[in-house]
């Protein structure tokens, strides 16, 4: 189901986080795992070796029981690091059993910053297969609207250019829905969005990107 709401970038952020802190813990429970099902059915994820997560916060969609299917496939997992230093830009650090973890400034756990420094533990952008991305709101033509720090279009920028890159899965809430989004220059498309009633998939219909 689609939801239409006002134009303001700020009142859409706010309304959107607002429907999600209202599910349930078994409405978010039960939407984790119909998420994860239909991930599972996606080739991006079905031949991916290299799969950034992300580990959910104040209501996002969790994607997290998808890592036994993962482990088991023997696929190498990542996420998101605020990387030091730069303007809003991310790392991909390796993530595993013993990974050593904290909250960053956002409250967001992610491994420290003393193993996320080593070159070994972290990965290029371009050479994962597959980034599994939280988002605020979405609509039928997969546009995503994010948190509005732009860490993921400023670290994915790359794919603009000619090059290997990977596959950009966004995940969400099917409340987080609506008909139409504004969209930016610096957006980077997606190739899905999967939410836990659907998977939606990027249209040459859609809007005309503003700027």
């Amino acid at each position: 189901m689609t939801h239409t709401l006002p134009n303001d970038k700020s009142a859409l952020r706010r309304e959107l986080k607002r429907r999600r802190r209202t599910l349930t813990a078994q409405q978010q429970k039960q939407a984790a795992y119909t998420l994860c099902q239909r991930l599972k059915g996606m080739p991006e994820l079905q031949r991916a070796k290299r799969i950034s997560l992300y580990l959910p916060v104040n209501g996002e969609i969790d994607p997290t029981p998808l890592i036994p299917w993962l482990r088991q496939r023997r696929v190498t997992i990542y996420l998101p690091v605020l990387r030091p230093l730069s303007d809003n830009r991310l790392w991909f650090v390796a993530y595993g059993d013993t990974t050593p973890m904290v909250k960053n400034r956002f409250g967001i756990a992610e491994p420290c910053p003393r193993f996320a420094a080593h070159r070994h533990n972290r990965l290029p952008a371009w050479a994962l297969d597959t980034l599994i991305v939280p988002l605020v709101g979405f609509d039928q033509y997969a546009n995503r609207m994010g948190m509005g720090g732009g860490f993921y279009d400023r670290s994915l920028a790359f794919m603009r250019r000619p090059g290997p890159a990977p596959s950009l899965i966004g995940v969400a809430h099917a409340c987080q829905q609506v008909d139409a989004l504004p969209i930016e220059p610096w957006d980077i498309p997606l190739n899905a969005v999967v939410s836990d009633t659907a998977v939606v998939r990027p249209t040459n219909a859609g809007p005309t990107k503003t700027g």
